[in-house]
């Protein structure tokens, strides 16, 4: 007699393998291997509600808010990536920001890195702030600049790099070593470069956060948060929240990222690639191009001069695989800045990025618009570029006809095939 399917799936649980290297890992990823029938890919299961066994007993999953086998596998997968104890998986990026500030209670203080995605600092600064929880900013790729702002309240540090969107690179195992000497827990946003690229835990983080409707969808049509915690006591905090909060990711879209990431290595393989090869381009533009944000390209100049761009460049290199896709650049003048990003045909304008297609923004007035104009530490002109996977002749072609639509001198693109 063939297995009943809910005793088979309890017998054997999704594990992720350790011994593969990360882009195998993910491919190879089985995520139901007690399913009798042997699937490749996760079945949806689109259920709200699961059968119990008595009146008296619950089975492994009994209402999707609080489990549900397609999540199950999905954050098995996640944790295994990122060398968590384990992962929680939430309905968008914010979302699961949101619950790792959890955390706090009223009387704690937060501090977090000054260049900061917009919508985090929308939620520390209107939302967190309200429950009586400090919240202070602090350019955390100056450690001096941390050291005077801990305080006997602060309880989290909390930081992106590379930051988003000027590219700053923090030093993590300096600050981790900095914050838990104070009993500070260290929380970082890994979404620029996923943990195929960097791996904060192993640096020395507490939990780490992201956006996965940026790369591990990949595609820009599922909306996404994961919080990965190296720890059980915050492990056990954030998976009481996403159960009590109801922000669980739902099956289909667990489906959907659990697919993305089948293709994440190739995906940020091509379109880091086509990154170097763009930032290489921007950085000759003198005319145009004033300063260029990108943590996996060093000019020249800077590398002859051995100056602090340098040396950062050198530290991420000692953090990370590489510099992903996210670069920015400034111009001088937000009309110059204006004119490019509007010139753009193959770029698309959005306020995010990660998917397989190349988009552009100006973060001031997008991405990053929800901070007030008088606290706001971003250049007006900043452009922020998210290059996919396409042909890098036709990403460079389309760059050098919006620069020459400024009317300033450009250096042509040439032939920049991969």
């Amino acid at each position: 007699l063939r297995p009943q399917l809910g005793e088979a799936m309890s017998a054997q649980k999704p594990v992720y393998n350790t011994k593969w290297a990360p882009s195998t890992a993910m491919v190879s990823f089985n995520p139901a291997p007690g399913d009798p029938f042997k699937p490749t890919s996760m079945p949806i299961y689109q259920s709200a509600t699961f059968i119990q066994p008595s009146s008296t007993e619950f089975n492994d999953y009994d209402y999707t808010r609080s489990g549900n086998p397609t999540r199950h596998a999905l954050e098995t997968l996640v944790a295994g990536m990122e060398g968590a104890h384990s992962a929680y998986a939430f309905s968008t990026g914010m979302a699961a920001l949101s619950a790792m500030t959890r955390i706090l209670k009223a009387g704690d203080e937060i501090l977090c890195n000054a260049d900061i995605y917009g919508g985090m600092y929308r939620l520390l600064g209107k939302v967190v702030s309200r429950n009586g929880i400090t919240v202070k900013f602090v350019e955390s790729w100056h450690l001096d600049n941390v050291v005077k702002a801990l305080t006997p309240n602060t309880k989290i540090v909390h930081i992106e790099s590379p930051s988003n969107p000027l590219m700053h690179i923090t030093d993590m195992r300096a600050l981790a070593d900095l914050v838990h000497s104070k009993g500070v827990l260290l929380t970082v946003d890994n979404t620029i470069l996923t943990p195929y690229l960097m791996l904060p835990l192993a640096m020395g983080a507490d939990i780490v956060v992201h956006s996965a409707t940026k790369f591990f969808g990949g595609h820009a049509d599922t909306m996404a948060g994961f919080v990965c915690c190296k720890h059980a006591e915050h492990a056990k905090i954030i998976a009481f929240h996403q159960n009590a909060e109801g922000i669980g990711l739902s099956p289909f879209d667990c489906f959907l990222i659990l697919r993305g990431i089948k293709t994440m290595a190739v995906r940020i393989d091509r379109g880091m690639q086509n990154a170097v090869k763009v930032a290489e381009y921007l950085s000759k533009q003198k005319s145009i191009v004033k300063k260029l944000h990108y943590a996996g390209f060093l000019s020249e100049e800077d590398r002859i001069a051995n100056n602090e761009k340098a040396q950062k460049y050198a530290l991420h290199k000692t953090q990370a695989k590489g510099g992903g896709v996210l670069l920015s650049f400034e111009t001088g003048d937000p009309k110059i800045s204006q004119q490019i990003v509007d010139a753009l045909k193959l770029f698309k304008i959005t306020v995010s990025f990660g998917g397989t297609g190349s988009v552009v923004e100006m973060p001031v007035a997008l991405s990053h618009a929800s901070i007030p104009s008088d606290e706001l530490v971003l250049p007006m002109d900043l452009v922020r570029m998210s290059i996919g996977v396409e042909d890098i002749n036709d990403i460079l072609a389309d760059i050098e006809q919006a620069l020459r639509a400024t009317g300033l001198p450009v250096v042509p693109a040439g032939h920049a095939r991969l």
